[in-house]
């Protein structure tokens, strides 16, 4: 076994510490600001069933852009589960919010329903927030 001086040692360990703690930092992520958003109503309206989540587009359309380079990590955080993920080119993803009911429901819709889009770069952070009936 070869023995480092003093130095080296703690050197190597505060090293280890700091990666540790940017590891757990970055891995963890936060709870974004919502604004006025009920997030804990939002979570248990899967799929937009119950129709709690329509009561924020408003204040979702007003704050949708302090979303932008939030890491995927901090959007499950806040919003819970996205409804559906779609994979795109380019190592790119959606995360879909429906914000009127879906099809998963059991409501036999004509028009298709309104929907938040976090699109997520190949880095997995917020790239576009739209708020659309469109499909990505």
């Amino acid at each position: 076994m070869k023995k480092y001086p003093m130095g080296i040692t703690l050197r190597l360990k505060r090293n280890s510490i700091f990666i540790l703690f940017l590891i757990l930092t970055v891995a963890c992520g936060q709870v974004l600001d919502a604004g006025s958003i009920d997030l804990d109503a939002w979570k248990s309206d899967r799929f937009a069933c119950k129709g709690l989540r329509l009561q924020h587009v408003d204040e979702l359309r007003e704050i949708k852009n302090t979303f932008l380079a939030a890491t995927n990590q901090e959007l499950l955080k806040t919003f819970g589960r996205p409804d559906r993920v779609e994979l795109a080119d380019r190592s790119q993803s959606f995360f879909i919010y429906f914000l009127e009911p879906a099809e998963e429901c059991g409501e036999d819709t004509k028009k298709e329903p309104l929907k938040v889009l976090f699109r997520m770069n190949a880095i997995n952070k917020v790239s576009e927030v739209t708020v659309t009936t469109l499909n990505p």
